[in-house]
């Protein structure tokens, strides 16, 4: 009698290549410069000490994704930026309220396992911890085939950080007569990317050809770490704001007091080429500013003495400067002018 032989393998999961892709992790991993803090990588979970020095510490968690600038990263088959996207979204995250990131972990759900692929994606996330001063310590790798269509795949990081209770950024610290400074973009970042692939879509326009959209596109999101703890290190911020989905109106007006207002004067804002691009491809001011973050990536809340010191922890290409101010009313946030497109 002809027995059929079912196999793991036969139904579309490879351990063996999962196998490969953690050991090279590890090795990766172990590379690194400095004493290495973390070595359980491939265990079942990953133990860390709270760093020592802080008196009341409290731990910050954060996740996101890249959402579907994954599907640019197919379309272009680059896949060496959007690791650091993926770190990015969540660290950024992390130090609005003023926590250090300690460690990072990540997920990928595929298809099948292309080492090639998984490989340029985990050098981007190591590359984004080490712009953020954390460490990859574990993940989980799923190759799921039934689920996926062949050649997609999608990831999710984790990011916990710690803070001490006294250096915690909450609403009240924010006043009346605030300054807020808009820190420039590096680009898109990771949001509003199903409207971009829409419009491409609707346009037929082939990214691969195209070399401007080729070179904005998949530009990894600034991490604006080290420059904000230092700031908080020094006292100088009263709070701030990630720009992410949702554009500057529905981000920054989570962090706004009861009776304040964040009185944004949009005339203000240095956009960057990509944003000008989608703004002549028929997107309304009103879609651009509460899908994309328009060049501006990360707002902080200051008193205004401050503006001078604040400016010098910052390169040229990422100086913060005045967008608006706090002021007295309910609405908290308000929105003036237009940004010149």
């Amino acid at each position: 009698m002809n027995k059929k032989k079912f196999t793991y393998k036969k139904s579309g999961v490879n351990i063996n290549a999962a196998d490969n892709f953690v050991n090279f992790i590890s090795n990766v991993s172990s590379k690194k410069k400095g004493k290495k803090k973390f070595s359980n990588i491939g265990g079942f979970g990953s133990i860390t000490s709270i760093p020592q020095g802080i008196k009341h510490p409290k731990i910050v968690a954060c996740t996101d994704g890249v959402g579907t600038k994954i599907e640019i990263a197919n379309k272009l088959n680059k896949y060496d930026t959007i690791g650091i996207d993926l770190v990015a979204m969540s660290v950024n995250d992390l130090i609005v309220q003023g926590a250090r990131p300690l460690l990072f972990l990540d997920y990928i759900s595929i298809n099948k396992i292309d080492l090639k692929k998984l490989k340029s994606i985990i050098k981007g996330i190591l590359k984004g911890c080490g712009l953020s001063g954390c460490e990859l310590v574990g993940g989980e790798t799923a190759e799921m085939p039934g689920t996926y269509e062949k050649g997609k795949f999608d990831i999710a990081g984790f990011a916990v950080g710690v803070v001490d209770k006294n250096k915690i950024l909450t609403k009240n610290k924010i006043k009346k007569n605030n300054l807020i400074l808009a820190i420039p973009s590096s680009g898109l970042h990771s949001n509003g990317f199903s409207l971009v692939r829409y419009l491409i879509n609707q346009k037929k326009i082939n990214i691969k050809k195209n070399k401007f959209l080729k070179s904005e596109l998949l530009k990894p999101t600034k991490i604006y770490v080290e420059e904000i703890l230092k700031l908080i290190e020094k006292n100088l911020i009263n709070g701030c704001a990630n720009i992410t989905g949702g554009g500057l109106s529905d981000n920054i007006k989570r962090i706004i007091p009861n009776k304040l207002v964040a009185d944004i004067n949009l005339n203000q804002i240095k956009t960057l080429n990509i944003f000008k691009w989608l703004r002549k491809n028929e997107i309304s001011e009103k879609e651009m500013l509460r899908t994309f973050n328009c060049g501006v990536g990360f707002c902080l809340i200051i008193n205004p003495e401050n503006l001078e010191k604040v400016t010098k922890y910052f390169s040229k290409n990422y100086k913060p400067y005045v967008i608006g101010k706090i002021s007295k009313g309910k609405s908290k946030i308000k929105l003036n002018g237009s940004i010149n497109w």
